[in-house]
């Protein structure tokens, strides 16, 4: 089974490549500047018994998906996790801020799903969150880059549903990794999570990436075209 997972070098995309990791399985590790940080979950990765496999390459450019899609034969498993974006409000935001973050999160859905070679009974997976239904503060960009990839879910869903490709993206409530660092009142927003969330806790990384694993296995072989919440309660309230 051969697996690619954009942006896995760090946070969610590390913990999918752990979680996916096993004896048999190819792990395509893609990273964008920290290949010590890459190098790192691919010796976890192997310590599973599977093979790693690190690749550069930016998502945004399409040369380097090419290459990205070339690495192996065929995809059985395709996860795109990379996200890169502008925190801002709607009229601090530059036209090179919107574009970054549409080209580095929503685009690469698209154009790296049809550059691959998907295997027959293979499957999709996107990582989206809950600024794509709900108001963050900053997150005007990043949440329609959110927005637009799980209505693109539904789309491919129907599309490669001929080739027996299923197709779903695992919609996050706040995660505790280093993006934290970049919200404004980081504090704030931390306290407000977790005072909101019937949970009483931030999500973990681990914790989508179980969603991720099961999404990717024969268990859910009669889902497609869904988004998956995965916030701890949060979005009930």
């Amino acid at each position: 089974m051969n697996i690619i997972v954009t942006g896995g070098s760090r946070g969610i995309g590390r913990a999918i490549c752990l979680e996916l990791a096993a004896p048999g399985r190819t792990i395509v590790i893609n990273y964008l500047r920290n290949e010590d940080a890459a190098e790192e979950t691919a010796a976890e990765v192997r310590a599973r018994g599977a093979e790693a496999i690190v690749v550069q390459a930016n998502v945004r450019s399409e040369a380097d998906l090419k290459i990205l899609a070339q690495t192996v034969d065929s995809v059985d498993v395709l996860v795109h996790n990379a996200a890169v974006g502008a925190l801002r409000q709607f009229d601090k935001m530059r036209t090179s801020h919107w574009d970054l973050t549409i080209e580095s999160s929503l685009r690469p859905f698209w154009l790296l799903t049809k550059l691959v070679t998907l295997a027959e009974g293979g499957t999709v997976i996107g990582l989206s969150s809950l600024g794509s239904r709900r108001f963050t503060p900053g997150y005007a960009a990043m949440g329609a880059a959110k927005g637009g990839l799980e209505a693109l879910t539904r789309q491919l869903a129907v599309e490669l549903a001929p080739k027996k490709v299923r197709v779903n993206t695992v919609c996050g409530g706040l995660i505790e990794t280093d993006t934290l660092e970049y919200f404004p009142d980081k504090e704030k927003l931390i306290e407000f999570a977790v005072e909101y969330t019937p949970m009483k806790r931030l999500g973990q990384p681990e914790d989508l990436a179980r969603v991720v694993r099961f999404l990717a296995s024969e268990d859910a072989s009669w889902i497609t075209g869904q988004v998956i919440v995965a916030d701890g309660g949060f979005s009930i309230q």
